[in-house]
Formats: structure tokens, sequence, C-alpha cells
């Protein structure tokens, strides 16, 4: 007899929190980095929805300041982190100047759905709107150099908050 496959989940079950920093960070306001952004088009922000498996979804939020945060559809976060590692500031600070790099293949939006499946939906804010590029891990090699370049760096972004929640554990448990 054959064994019956689960379907892949493609919808995420989300909490209201999630919906609601999500959308705080959709929605940004330019006028906090005023002194950072020099046009309509410049980027001063990202957020990217990015599924981790069929039950997980986080969303990165980076700042051109730096910030970065980590959001999750079951209501969890790790924000804070650029106030303690500088790796992490630089890394953001890196991604979002480069965010500019995909701005020609990304396209203006109003909407802002959350991914079904495994796509990594990428929303760069700018003072003109917001764009969104929607990108499919596995076909990376398929996209522009650009695209995989900021791929790329929003991957080592990732990889600096994880690095800081590490180090954030290894120090709560130092002081048990």
């Amino acid at each position: 007899m054959a064994q019956k496959k689960n379907p892949v989940q493609t919808h995420y079950l989300v909490t209201e929190s999630y919906l609601m920093t999500r959308g705080a960070a959709l929605h940004f306001p330019a006028k906090q980095f005023s002194d950072m952004i020099t046009d309509e088009h410049s980027v001063y922000g990202m957020v990217i929805d990015i599924p981790i498996d069929p039950r997980t979804l986080s969303t990165l939020v980076v700042y051109i300041n730096g910030a970065a945060n980590l959001y999750f559809n079951n209501g969890g976060s790790y924000t804070g982190a650029s106030q303690r590692y500088q790796t992490v500031v630089q890394a953001g600070r890196l991604l979002v100047a480069n965010a500019p790099r995909i701005l020609a293949e990304s396209e203006k939006t109003d909407k802002f759905p959350l991914p079904t499946g495994q796509p990594h939906n990428i929303y760069l804010l700018t003072k003109g709107g917001i764009y969104e590029k929607t990108v499919l891990p596995t076909a990376i090699k398929e996209e522009s150099a650009d695209m995989q370049a900021v791929y790329f760096l929003y991957q080592q972004v990732m990889r600096e908050l994880r690095s800081a929640q590490l180090k954030d554990r290894a120090a709560a448990q130092a002081k048990k």
C-alpha cells in the first residue's frame, strides 16, 4: 500500500501581533532617515519574508541605519541586536546600501501578501513607494548577478543575527 504524502502547506498561520509588526515595518516613515536618504528612489529599508519550513515564516526587517530585526509568524521575535553588535549593523547597512541594485527589476506595489510556499518576498522601502521582488532560493542562480548579491547580503544579515542570538544566549547562561 502506497503511503499518502502530506501536501506541502502553502499558507502560514500567523498571529495578530506578527501581522501588525510586519505592517508597521512595511510602512515605517522615510522621515526617520531623512539625513541618510538622497532622493525618491533611495532605499531606506527592506522587509523580507523568508519561509523557514512549512509552518514557520520569518520576516527580516533592515533599515539604512543598520537596525535589523527578525519576526516570526507565531509572534516570536529577535530584536535589538544592532544595539549590541556592530557586526549586525555593518551587515544591515551593506544590505540596504546594495538594495538599489535590484530596484529596476522590482515592481511598485501597494499589496503585501504573505508568501505561499517557498519564495522570498522582498520589499524595498523608498520615499517614492514600496517595490517588490519575489525570489525562489532554489533558483537563485537563474537570477541577475545583482539579485544574487542582494540574496547573499541578506543571508549574511541572517547569519549575523543568529550569531548575536547565540552570544546573547551564552551571556544569559553565564549569569545563571
